[in-house]
């Protein structure tokens, strides 16, 4: 593309120009950068133009164009002299995958999918409308404060479940006070939902593994029943950003520095709408165990791992504390960081990283880059935009595609379309970059079997 310049076998650099403080850099293939947009590379520039920004403006292997920040973007500033953008976050605040192993193997589950994954769509309620636990007021706020450990507390999973989950399920810093009475009510009763567009819940085998010492201190092994969780802070979140947005006086990149009155505001505000979307992945993982119990009587699970993509963070890099943005992308710890939980850090924290829903994903293992502020893909990331795909893929080829790859699939016409592997970027490519720029390293392959895709069925007791 005009304007970049090769840096390395993966690695692309947008040079300084006008107002950018800092370059760009992409990691990409040759394959992979024919791919992008050039709205991308301008949100990538626009991105290096604001205040405080450190190093470069990073975009993953999986960029395409966002909101502000392409999807895909990395952003470090300093905490005295930086701001904070809502849309250096996005509007599904904590959007995240949590991957649950079993202790089930898929000889298990063979000739019952139909019936499992129609089950599983069945209970777990889905779409913009979807309806959850019913909250009082007093107990959303209680959600906010407390995060998974509020759905723990209400009997949804145990303590020993926060270990495997970022930051342990809750973000300190959330203000409830910070978020707005209209958000609030979106929220009272969409814990435990899934929500739609290409959020899903994956039953997965894992298929291949390629380090098995890490794979076994991540507790997987070959042909073992893994479950895949992909949803956020629902219109609880989406509000937030709004809100916020609304107020900063713009749209797209706007943002306030962040120790500014309105930048902590926002910052509570988005930890407390993080805290819903931890809570709510823990109520849904809690269900599904439920639902699979229905089948498997000595079902057991346990959590591998939960990942943040969509969020604002301060974090300890190159002995100062910095804000890192990253919308669309993940923390990549290696091995020793105290962030990482002790079962893990001595060998690093489990990247998840979704394909489509006919194609593998994959767990990686940290690589802790440093000038990439320690981070990594979150996904394959879309090659085409959703009316795009629904311009341009068939309904019915989509469907025969699903039953040639053996994939039992519940969701609507629209889901079937918009989230058709068709519409996503090559996951082995994506994860070949990841692993040859050092972001991370892969630990297994997941070959998925049962997709539950968001729509709008309600859930059923």
């Amino acid at each position: 593309m005009d304007g970049l310049k090769k840096a390395g076998e993966f690695e692309w650099e947008v040079p300084v120009e006008g107002e950018m403080k800092v370059p760009g850099k992409i990691f990409a293939s040759e394959s992979l950068i024919g791919q992008v947009d050039r709205e991308s590379v301008s949100q990538i520039r626009d991105v290096a133009c604001l205040p405080g920004i450190l190093g470069a403006s990073l975009a993953m292997p999986d960029l395409h164009r966002g909101y502000g920040f392409c999807i895909g973007g990395v952003g470090a500033f300093d905490i005295d002299e930086g701001v904070i953008c809502p849309g250096g976050v996005g509007y599904d605040i904590n959007c995240s995958v949590r991957l649950i192993a079993s202790n089930l193997m898929e000889k298990d589950i063979v000739g019952r999918e139909k019936e499992i994954v129609s089950a599983l769509k069945r209970r777990i309620s889905s779409g913009v409308g979807g309806r959850g636990i019913s909250l009082s007021g007093e107990e959303l706020d209680g959600v906010l404060r407390k995060g998974a450990l509020w759905a723990v507390e209400n009997g949804f999973g145990n303590l020993k479940d926060l270990e495997r989950i970022e930051d342990g399920g809750v973000l300190d810093c959330a203000d409830v006070g910070a978020v707005s009475e209209v958000a609030k009510k979106r929220g009272l009763s969409q814990l435990g939902t899934l929500g739609g567009g290409n959020h899903f819940l994956d039953v997965l085998v894992v298929d291949e593994v390629f380090d098995e010492c890490v794979a076994e201190k991540f507790g997987l092994k070959k042909g073992q029943v893994v479950v895949m969780i992909h949803c956020g802070s629902r219109g609880l979140g989406h509000q937030v950003a709004s809100d916020y947005i609304k107020e900063m006086g713009g749209k797209g990149l706007v943002g306030v520095p962040f120790k500014s009155e309105v930048g902590q505001r926002y910052f509570g505000a988005m930890c407390a709408a993080a805290n819903f979307a931890f809570a709510n992945k823990q109520v849904i993982a809690c269900e599904v165990e439920d639902e699979l119990r229905k089948f498997f009587p000595d079902l057991e699970m346990d959590i591998v791992y939960e990942v943040c993509h969509n969020i604002a963070k301060v974090e300890r890099h190159g002995g100062r504390d910095v804000l890192v943005m990253r919308k669309g992308a993940t923390r990549a710890f290696g091995a020793g960081r105290v962030e990482v939980c002790e079962d893990y850090r001595d060998v690093g924290q489990p990247v998840l990283l979704p394909g489509s829903m006919g194609t593998f994903s994959y767990v990686l293992v940290g690589g802790g880059r440093k000038d990439a502020w320690e981070s990594c893909s979150h996904g394959a990331g879309r090659a085409m935009s959703r009316k795009e795909a629904s311009d341009r893929v068939d309904f019915g080829e989509a469907v025969c595609g699903m039953e040639r790859r053996g994939v039992f699939v519940e969701g609507g016409k629209r889901g079937m379309i918009e989230e058709a592997p068709s519409s996503y970027k090559d996951i082995e490519e994506v994860v070949g970059v990841c692993e040859g720029v050092g972001l991370g390293r892969r630990v297994v392959g997941l070959r998925p079997r049962m997709v539950v895709i968001g729509g709008s069925v309600e859930k059923v007791k």
